[in-house]
């Protein structure tokens, strides 16, 4: 007996997350790749992997200097 309660309440879970999930607002894919490609538009200036950085100091990807002054 305990085990069907058990599973009945598993399964009442899983309908519960299948509704929250049924009710999430989808957009079509074509909306979003239109979007993305429009993000990365406006924002391609402010990245540093496409224009660079201003110095090497600033450059977080640069090798650290192994040699050290004794």
């Amino acid at each position: 007996m305990d085990m069907m309660v058990s599973t009945l309440q598993q399964q009442r879970a899983v309908t519960e997350q299948l509704r929250r999930e049924a009710a999430i607002k989808r957009i079509p894919v074509s909306v979003a790749v239109t979007d993305i490609v429009r993000f990365i538009s406006d924002h391609e200036q402010e990245d540093c992997l496409l224009v660079g950085f201003t110095s090497q100091k600033v450059n977080p990807f640069r090798e650290k200097s192994s040699c050290t002054v004794l």
